[in-house]
């Protein structure tokens, strides 16, 4: 992990934000941002992978980490990685792939959201969903023509 103002700002607000979700085997939520955050190799890598789910997971608003002080880089991948049901999800994921830290940060979620092991029991739906992350991964690591 690494540990700035701005990193330490971005875990308080995850473990504020994420403070009584949990995840499919009602294991604390937060370990999924922690985890990706470990993986990132910079500040506003590791800020967006902690904040990633707070705008469409929480009442926080984009507005709302503007207010907080996080940078215009955080808040457009942040933007990015904020899924608008209205937008087919393929759609949503050719979107955010010009951007290297939301695609950085995306890649790393659907690989995390991919481990079946986290569950404990796989079901048809679960297979489904990791089907679909596996097809976002291949168009993520596309080269660009």
């Amino acid at each position: 992990m690494i540990y700035t103002a701005l990193t330490k700002r971005a875990m308080k607000l995850c473990f504020a934000a994420h403070r009584e979700q949990t995840d499919k085997s009602g294991l604390p939520y937060v370990l999924h941002p922690v985890h990706l955050a470990e993986q990132m190799p910079d500040e506003e890598s590791t800020v967006v992978a902690l904040l990633h789910d707070v705008v469409e997971d929480t009442p926080y608003t984009l507005e709302d980490l503007a207010q907080l002080g996080f940078p215009p880089p955080v808040l457009e991948a942040l933007k990015l990685m904020t899924h608008d049901p209205s937008v087919p999800y393929p759609d949503y994921v050719a979107r955010l792939k010009p951007n290297p830290i939301a695609r950085r940060v995306k890649l790393a979620d659907l690989r995390h959201n991919s481990d079946l092991t986290r569950l404990d029991r796989v079901r048809e739906e679960d297979l489904r969903r990791v089907r679909k992350y596996a097809a976002a991964i291949r168009l993520l690591e596309e080269p660009e023509v």
